[in-house]
């Protein structure tokens, strides 16, 4: 944290910062939640990479909410009637809380890092400065053009810079590791990234459809996780599901407007 920083945040009460940090939390847990609801219909009528574009509105928010907050005039830490043994205690366990995320982070990405090193990890991307492409060391169960679809999927995760996003919500996780909504953000967002991967592949080879849903089902899903990279997770409702029903799934076109997006989402609030 650099000197500049330390005099801005020197000039706000203890008090203040804490009752700041509470607030970017509910209001970057609200704005995750309307996303969380909203991206499914925002799909559908949008396509899948707008829909994941959605997910920048959670960070506006919290930023916004906290220049709102900080730009009041510093109030009197008594006027919380926030006791200073209270705010020492929290920090401490809010830091054993972040410290204790980051090591598992640190150890699932050397985890990962390992079985890449043995050949038994990928298809993924791995690394922020140079990201590069992993595939597992033993890929003949795949055809050329199987192994050129996978690899015009990370591709497009290198292209849109999708392991610094990851790297930027697995610190949100480790600073506000306390806040379900994050950890729920995480998730939803790597399925996101994938979804808008698989349609950024699929547009621009219109003919590959099936061979791009066999080539998915051939695909061993990482069961280690990867905080720093994009993997083909395999956790929650199972990615195949629903990545080969997107694929499947022939949209009916709405326009691409407000107007349209309300449409969907009565749509799939009637759908059986």
């Amino acid at each position: 944290m650099n000197e500049s920083l330390y005099v801005v945040l020197g000039a706000y009460p203890a008090a203040t910062l804490a009752t700041a940090f509470v607030q970017i939390n509910l209001v970057g847990a609200a704005a995750i939640l309307a996303v969380a609801l909203f991206r499914i219909p925002a799909r559908r009528a949008f396509g899948p990479a707008q829909a994941y574009h959605l997910w920048l509105v959670p960070p506006l928010a919290a930023a916004i909410a906290l220049v709102i907050h900080l730009a009041r005039k510093p109030a009197d830490p008594a006027i919380f009637g926030i006791d200073s043994d209270l705010l020492a205690l929290g920090a401490a366990v809010w830091s054993v809380g972040a410290a204790a995320v980051a090591l598992l982070f640190a150890v699932s990405q050397a985890r990962f890092l390992r079985q890449v090193r043995a050949g038994l990890a990928g298809p993924a991307v791995v690394g922020l400065i140079s990201p590069r492409i992993v595939m597992p060391a033993d890929d003949a169960g795949y055809t050329d053009a199987e192994r050129e679809l996978i690899r015009a999927h990370e591709r497009e995760h290198v292209a849109r810079k999708d392991p610094r996003g990851v790297a930027f919500v697995a610190l949100w996780q480790v600073l506000a590791w306390f806040n379900p909504a994050i950890h729920l953000a995480a998730a939803l967002i790597r399925l996101d990234q994938e979804l808008a991967c698989d349609a950024a592949v699929v547009m621009t080879r219109p003919g590959c459809r099936a061979l791009y849903a066999k080539t998915l089902l051939k695909t061993q899903l990482a069961a280690t996780p990867l905080p720093l990279g994009c993997y083909w997770p395999a956790r929650g409702r199972h990615p195949l599901e629903v990545r080969i029903g997107a694929l499947k799934r022939e949209r009916t076109e709405l326009p691409r407007t407000p107007g349209g997006v309300v449409v969907a989402a009565t749509v799939d609030a009637i759908r059986p």
